[in-house]
């Protein structure tokens, strides 16, 4: 059945016989990681829709030869990943400015949302990690867009970091290094908050 075919056989399937139900497939399979990069890339769901049917509009020509070319080699979704990529870099020159949202986590696993919450007794609470989410948002704008994109493709997309390195044209050490990079200014920012927040307090008393 169609269901158990790998990358590789549904791309064969589409590229040698138009078979439009093995490139469904292939769309239905990895949409969830495609379009959830390009949404973190844009945070904007109806602009994420519009450059995820461009990927695929752009995808369909390449693999049917009407405009560039595909190679399979088994990386089937690298090659779109790198499509959506592109497409979405190419948006935001345009807009010249972009929201991203982005979870990260350094060599141990620590995630950003235990060094946020670390300590603080009312973590579950909605209205506090709402507060949170914002305060997150606020300093992912000001990452480099270096260290944004590769988290983003880290988290949103799964990607490993090989494949970050292939698809960003860097080796593994700077995707790394472009992840401790990012923890560490987040980190900074957040004792940047607490430092001013306290003077605030003080102030006022």
């Amino acid at each position: 059945m169609q269901m158990h075919q790998d990358d590789a056989e549904l791309v064969s399937a589409f590229v040698e016989n138009a078979d439009e139900k093995a490139f469904r497939t292939l769309v239905e399979r990895h949409q969830e990681r495609i379009y959830g990069f390009l949404l973190g890339m844009v945070r904007d769901p109806a602009v994420a829709d519009d450059l995820f049917q461009e990927t695929f509009v752009k995808a369909v020509r390449a693999m049917q030869r009407q405009r560039g070319s595909y190679t399979s080699q088994g990386r089937w979704l690298q090659w779109v990943m790198r499509i959506a990529r592109n497409t979405a870099l190419d948006h935001l020159r345009s807009r010249k400015r972009s929201r991203m949202r982005l979870v990260m986590e350094n060599e141990e696993g620590l995630d950003l949302d235990q060094i946020v919450i670390d300590g603080e007794p009312d973590a579950s609470d909605k209205l506090q990690r709402q507060q949170q989410a914002a305060w997150l948002n606020a300093c992912i704008d000001r990452l480099p867009p270096e260290q944004r994109e590769v988290v983003l493709m880290r988290h949103e997309s799964e990607l490993t970091f090989r494949e970050i390195a292939e698809l960003t044209d860097c080796s593994i050490n700077t995707a790394l290094g472009r992840m401790r990079y990012a923890l560490l200014n987040l980190r900074r920012m957040l004792q940047e908050t607490d430092a001013n927040e306290l003077e605030r307090i003080e102030l006022a008393s």
